[in-house]
């Protein structure tokens, strides 16, 4: 790990294999890392030792290739408890992504335990993957969902929310750092508020975990759901915390092989933690890439890859504000590396063909966040996120496309 907060961009980027490519001509810059963030050699490496040297199914087999895939899965397992501070290993479930993670606590938590009347709390900020499975178990369970308001800068309205609280509330799910914005949010009060009135909270960490120092024992937050395709892992994978506690009171999510202990046509029973949640057979060679990503940051440490992300943060939004006609919206400072901004005149995805037409990925439109869009009275914006690998020389050749491209739109 890095002693201080400097770092050796070329030979970072170096492990960067999709950064040496040329998109129309030009060298890739990629600034849409809050969408997916790109992948070391030594995950992509890991993949294809996987499939090349030890390719089996886990768990149950008693060859060698069975028990290598089966250590190196739950090795896996074991950095993930240790990457956000849980208590053991067993609290860490595999899921597809964040997405799952949520839908698996609102089917099997919101199934068992919510009731007709009961208030279900989330913020203005959310992702759909946020809102919709509350939506869909509230209908289903005769619930309410109430949601914080924000301000015009996308602070959640805490005095609201603490307005929110009564004894019917019974679940909040909160975004950690919003996906279309990079707004922080004070989930430590939010969490500590929500518990003196006896409801549980799940943190979406889709865009802090790799970003913030995550301890879910001192946060004391009752589920955490993050996409390690966000953490320079790969795509497919994502981890659900939960309580130990919680997680034994809930059912299974899905039913099939892995999550049963025994099975006859009169009556099932299901398989102890973590497998409970874990039915047939996962996706084992990105799982177990996985923990090249986490090594990967590991290496570094967070606290400089975050100097360097807020360097370039900073370095960004001085120049984007030096553009007529530019507002960036979400202009806050405690924020991730995520800079947000709409143009007079100019339509988000007018500017992204440009953009892409010099080489420069970035995301436009809504960011799954449709109801924050129209609370803040714009139909999407330009959204630029910032990784390890970004340089300033990069953000230097942005600001000259989007003026060219301005220029051009106007």
């Amino acid at each position: 790990m890095s002693s201080d907060n400097r770092i050796d961009i070329e030979n970072i980027r170096s492990q960067f294999p999709i950064l040496q490519r040329k998109v129309k001509g030009k060298t890739l810059v990629y600034f849409d890392n809050a969408a997916t963030s790109q992948k070391p050699q030594s995950v992509i490496d890991a993949i294809n030792n996987y499939y090349t040297t030890y390719n089996a199914n886990i768990h149950r087999g008693l060859h060698t290739l069975a028990d290598e895939a089966t250590a190196a899965f739950e090795a896996t397992r074991a950095a993930v408890k240790e990457f956000i501070g849980a208590k053991e290993s067993e609290e860490i479930i595999y899921t597809k992504g964040t997405t799952e993670s949520i839908n698996l606590v609102a089917s099997s938590w919101g199934r068992t335990f919510l009731n007709a009347g009961d208030e279900i709390i989330i913020s203005t900020l959310e992702h759909h993957a946020n809102i919709v499975p509350w939506q869909m178990i509230a209908e289903e369970k005769g619930a309410k969902l109430r949601v914080i308001p924000i301000n015009n800068d996308g602070i959640i309205d805490m005095d609201a929310f603490k307005s929110m609280l009564n004894e019917k509330t019974a679940f909040v799910s909160i975004v950690h750092a919003s996906n279309a914005l990079g707004v922080i949010n004070p989930v430590e009060e939010i969490i500590q508020l929500a518990h003196d009135f006896g409801a549980l909270v799940l943190v979406d960490g889709a865009q802090s975990a790799v970003h913030l120092d995550i301890d879910v024992q001192r946060l004391d937050c009752d589920f955490f759901a993050f996409s390690t395709h966000k953490t320079y892992g790969p795509t497919g994978i994502g981890i659900l915390y939960g309580k130990r506690a919680l997680l034994e009171s809930m059912p299974p999510y899905q039913g099939g092989g892995e999550m049963i202990k025994e099975v006859s046509f009169e009556k099932t029973t299901y398989n102890e933690l973590p497998f409970k949640f874990e039915a047939g057979t996962p996706n084992i060679a990105d799982a177990i890439a996985l923990k090249s990503a986490l090594d990967f940051i590991h290496q570094y440490g967070k606290s400089t890859i975050r100097h360097h992300e807020e360097m370039l943060l900073r370095y960004a939004t001085s120049q984007l504000k030096q553009i007529e006609g530019l507002k960036i919206i979400g202009d806050v400072e405690n924020k991730v590396s995520v800079v947000s901004f709409v143009i007079d005149g100019v339509h988000p995805q007018d500017l992204a063909i440009l953009l892409d037409n010099q080489g420069i990925a970035v995301r436009t439109g809504h960011h799954c966040a449709q109801p924050l869009m129209s609370r803040l009275g714009i139909v999407g914006t330009t959204r630029v996120s910032f990784a390890i690998y970004n340089t300033i020389e990069e953000i230097d050749i942005l600001i000259i496309a989007l003026k060219k491209a301005i220029t051009m739109l106007k």
